[in-house]
């Protein structure tokens, strides 16, 4: 038995079209026969040495390092941009981090300084109270 197709829920992005980049589809042979248009050739006559001109390879070279110069220029921009949004995320994330460790420390500190601060006062009375004594003392 074979089960219906399955419909994707409307919120999963689906793969409709394959585009690809234009330098990609103009092959050898349609850049030849561009050439030979450009020329004023007809399509139907042939080309003896259009292959070995060297026109034609400065032309493919120049077309594929524009393409290539515009591929950088796109990926240098999505780049840029990922980090302008990976810089504010990770700012506000760092904070709420950093925010939770101190209070996390300051509240393991408590306990220590409460101790601590006991053991000063008490410490801190009884030489009081010791010096008192000894200066009330009849000779």
């Amino acid at each position: 038995m074979q089960s219906p197709p399955r419909v994707p829920p409307r919120f999963v992005p689906t793969l409709t079209e394959v585009v690809l980049p234009t330098v990609a589809l103009e092959t050898p042979q349609t850049l030849r026969e561009e050439d030979a248009l450009a020329a004023g050739m007809l399509p139907g006559q042939p080309t003896p040495s259009l292959g070995a001109e060297p026109g034609t390879e400065t032309v493919h070279q120049q077309t594929l390092q524009s393409a290539t110069l515009a591929a950088e220029a796109l990926e240098d921009q999505i780049i840029h941009r990922v980090m302008q949004r990976v810089d504010l995320s990770l700012e506000r994330r760092l904070k709420e981090a950093i925010a939770s460790m101190v209070l996390q420390q300051t509240q393991s500190l408590v306990p220590r300084l409460r101790e601590e601060i006991e053991f000063v006062v008490r410490q801190s009375v009884s030489d009081a109270v010791a010096d008192e004594l000894a200066t009330r003392s009849p000779p």
